[in-house]
């Protein structure tokens, strides 16, 4: 260590900046491993944990030092602190409040605070299936059969999948789109199992890999049916969002829906390792199409019989090619206002501007 990162204290050299590394500690666990192993299965603190207070939707860094690296959550207040170790954010917090039951939000490991021993206890299950939601093949199997209900810890219902955005700012544009894809069932299946995405190899410094992980957790929060709320926040979806497109979408500002799509959808493509072959990936497989499109040159003639001369040379017959699309926009047919028993339009339903244009222009008549 650099002198200038050391300070001499009652003449003992310390570091001028705290390690949160948790080896001294692993040491320390263990050395008295025979005594953390009864403590690990008896701990006392149980029944202070506070399910109503926990939200893992939440971006995961430290409360105090805004860290991301070994991050804890406490279990009966809901905030993230660094570190287990002695000069750690987590100790301080549980020797100052008395609060002792933490989670690592990395490895799904429960801790008891100061004393650090382990917590293995299965009534603490449900925590780490609502931090870390999972799906068997016959879990998504069942998802478009079954209508079952699911209750949140705070007594309302709920049915997996429909639940809402939470709307921090102005993001509902970015939470249109992603409600719509995670009810595609090709999207929704393929992020629903995490080994899917996972072990995709990326190059280094490659900055898109975060938005595939994140669009995953948020489509398992929206199936999951062992929520503690009946909501879900897309917080680190849209953060992730906001880096990989370089702050081109907001979510404290407004957008257009369809430009996000579009991005958002090629994003996906390549990261997942698309190319241009429509197999490539679960996104062409899913969204890509074929529009068949005809064109024909019109020669430059002077008169009629000159262009009828013209048309049926080569150069100006009609051709016709594919060309590949993700999405086309297309308008909405306004449903009917009433109909008869065959289920057929009596009266047709017209756009109430038509309407309002057509008696503008009879009233301008009649004068």
């Amino acid at each position: 260590m650099a002198e200038e990162d050391e300070i001499e204290i009652r003449g003992i050299k310390r570091p001028l900046v705290e390690n949160y590394s948790d080896d001294e500690e692993e040491e320390e666990a263990r050395r008295k491993e025979e005594h953390s192993a009864y403590q690990s299965r008896h701990c006392p603190y149980l029944d202070t944990i506070d399910r109503h207070v926990l939200d893992f939707d939440f971006e995961k860094l430290c409360s105090v030092s805004l860290s991301h690296i070994n991050v804890y959550a406490c279990l009966v207040c809901g905030k993230y602190f660094q570190g287990r170790g002695r000069r750690s954010h987590a100790y301080t917090h549980s020797v100052q409040v008395d609060h002792h039951v933490f989670l690592n939000l990395r490895t799904l490991k429960f801790y008891c605070l100061p004393d650090n021993y382990e917590v293995i206890d299965s009534s603490l299950d449900d925590i780490k299936y609502v931090l870390n939601p999972t799906f068997t093949k016959d879990d998504i199997s069942q998802l478009d059969k079954s209508a079952k209900l699911s209750r949140a810890f705070d007594g309302t219902t709920y049915l997996p999948g429909i639940v809402g955005l939470n709307n921090i700012k102005a993001n509902d544009y970015l939470n249109v789109v992603l409600q719509a894809l995670a009810f595609i069932p090709p999207i929704r299946d393929f992020f629903l199992r995490e080994e899917n995405y996972q072990n995709i190899k990326r190059p280094p410094g490659d900055i898109m890999f975060p938005l595939v992980n994140r669009f995953g957790e948020l489509i398992r929060k929206i199936w999951n049916p062992r929520n503690f709320k009946a909501h879900v926040s897309p917080h680190e979806m849209l953060q992730a969002v906001v880096l990989c497109s370089k702050k081109r979408f907001q979510f404290t500002e407004q957008g257009d829906p369809v430009e996000f799509l579009s991005w958002f959808l090629n994003s996906l493509h390549t990261t997942l390792g698309g190319t241009k072959k429509a197999t490539s990936s679960v996104i062409y497989k899913t969204f890509q199409g074929k529009m068949r499109v005809t064109a024909r040159k019109l020669p430059q003639a002077e008169n009629e019989e000159d262009v009828k001369k013209v048309l049926d040379e080569e150069e100006y017959k009609e051709k016709t090619s594919d060309s590949p699309y993700m999405y086309l926009m297309l308008d909405i047919p306004p449903s009917p206002l009433y109909k008869d028993e065959y289920q057929q339009n009596i009266i047709p339903q017209v756009c109430i501007n038509k309407i309002a244009k057509a008696c503008s222009v009879m009233k301008h008549a009649s004068k």
